[in-house]
């Protein structure tokens, strides 16, 4: 007679948390100001604000905005102020950075927010491997939530995890 398989991982108390299920939806935008500049390098105030003026700001609408220039133009921060109110009405997000600083700073806003009580006393697994672009300051910022609450944090998957803290 065949021994019956137990699934252990299922039966235990062990809860995996995957950053993949609170990736926020939403269409990522880059906006770089360097074709706002005279010759990529030169803020005009006028011609600036003129640009700003004649923009399509509702383009934006739901979209998380990092705000950046890629050339090493010295952009006063009035101008990244000024682009962020006139895209406020419209997105839901908008960071100055590049598309790393906005993932970061959405997963800071949603670790911060997170109930970390389903987590207490027990030991949890900080799955890796994500098909979406979580950032690793994600995985620093839950696994120092969850060290308070939780017995124990592994990362990885249930069959080949890493130990990285036991209370």
């Amino acid at each position: 007679m065949a021994e019956e398989i137990i699934n252990r991982v299922a039966s235990s108390k062990l809860v995996v948390f995957d950053l993949e299920d609170y990736y926020p939806k939403g269409e990522r935008v880059l906006f770089d100001i360097k074709d706002w500049l005279y010759e990529g390098f030169v803020l005009r105030e006028k011609d600036f604000r003129a640009l700003v003026k004649e923009h399509n700001w509702e383009q934006y609408q739901d979209t998380l905005v990092a705000l950046t220039c890629t050339t090493d133009a010295i952009v006063p921060d009035w101008a990244y102020m000024l682009l962020s109110i006139n895209l406020q009405p419209y997105t839901k997000k908008t960071v100055l950075g590049n598309l790393d600083a906005l993932e970061t700073a959405l997963y800071q806003e949603i670790i911060y927010n997170l109930d970390t009580t389903i987590f207490k006393d027990k030991p949890v697994i900080i799955k890796g491997c994500s098909k979406k672009p979580v950032p690793s300051s994600a995985y620093i910022m839950i696994s120092n939530t969850l060290k308070p609450v939780a017995k124990s944090i592994m990362f990885g998957e249930a069959c080949s995890s890493v130990p990285l803290y036991k209370r």
